[in-house]
């Protein structure tokens, strides 16, 4: 297997996490989207729509969709399961992976794509070129703070998102809330389920 990334963004930091928790070294090459790498000629070639990550397997399937990809990786290592131990488990992990990506890291995206240069066409991933709205800068601010109150709501008395070990949800939410500093904004202090959990599970990550 191969795997191509950006370190810095996101989504290629919710797969890392899991290569990390379980120990999985696999052959990988860095893309840097910062100089535009994503659209190169080849990697256009393995993946059309110039997203990271992609997990390129030995039959020469290719995976692009982040979800695909950590759940494939779990139930190719089975030690340490990520994704629940049970079919009900399994379930909520995936359901908890959508909400959080469709309601925290595109709200996060929402706002920093549609400002400044660097994102300038580029309001939303991929091959097509898509022109800012800067109005839509205060509705992702509107969404992330509804986001926040919903976490951490979901996370009282809990030491985990689903069940009694870490899963794909937790590291999620973990990189969701690095990845708001992106846009100068953070978990708020009254959040404090969720600064709980995330010390417990910042402490997970860099002590294997």
């Amino acid at each position: 297997m191969h795997f191509y990334t950006c370190s810095i963004a996101p989504n290629p930091q919710r797969v890392a996490i899991l290569l990390k928790l379980k120990g999985i070294t696999l052959e990988t090459t860095e893309v840097d989207i910062l100089k535009g790498e994503h659209f190169a000629d080849d990697f256009k070639t393995l993946n059309p729509a110039c997203t990271l990550p992609v997990l390129s397997l030995e039959d020469g399937t290719v995976l692009t969709d982040t979800i695909a990809i950590c759940y494939y990786l779990d139930r190719q290592y089975p030690n340490k399961p990520l994704f629940g131990n049970d079919a009900l488990e399994t379930a909520q992990v995936i359901g908890l992976m959508h909400k959080l990506y469709t309601e925290g890291v595109m709200p996060i995206a929402e706002i920093l794509r549609n400002q400044g240069e660097t994102f300038k066409d580029r309001a939303i991933p991929g091959r097509v070129n898509i022109p800012q709205i800067s109005q839509l800068i205060p509705r992702g601010k509107l969404r992330l703070a509804a986001f926040w109150d919903d976490m951490n709501r979901a996370l009282e008395n809990k030491t985990f998102l689903v069940g009694e070990q870490l899963s794909q949800a937790d590291i999620d939410l973990f990189v969701i809330c690095n990845f708001v500093n992106w846009v100068k904004e953070q978990v708020p202090s009254h959040c404090i389920e969720i600064s709980r959990w995330y010390k417990n599970v910042q402490n997970i990550v860099e002590n294997l």
